[in-house]
């Protein structure tokens, strides 16, 4: 057995030019990610249309997620976590541009 240990709140990548995606833990189907986002939204006119189930939980800063055929971004701010189930059809509209947002994704896959 070997035992891993970290902190998702330190030492942050620069994500000033574009998010960062970085896997924790991928076993059997599951994926655990941090994400850290510094100012980006999803480019206008695409949505994320996955085949995976994500929960996803704000650690830092700020974010907008619209979901297709809501008229109103979700506001996210630090605690909140959302479930996004398959094909849910979303896009993150906004990312606190003067601090690193950062998240704790974990996706899978419904067999």
């Amino acid at each position: 057995m070997s035992i891993v240990i970290g902190n998702l709140l330190t030492d942050l990548p620069e994500a000033t030019l574009a998010e960062v995606f970085q896997p924790i833990v991928e076993r059997d189907g599951v994926r655990i990610e941090r994400i850290v986002s510094h100012g980006q939204a999803t480019p206008e006119g695409e949505w994320y249309d996955q085949e995976w189930d994500e929960w996803v939980l704000l650690l830092s800063g700020q974010a907008q997620i619209l979901i297709e055929g809501e008229t109103h971004p979700r506001v996210l701010k630090i605690g909140d976590h959302l479930l996004l189930t398959a094909h849910c059809r979303h896009r993150v509209e906004w990312t606190a541009p003067d601090t690193p947002t950062l998240w704790l994704a974990v996706h899978w896959k419904i067999s």
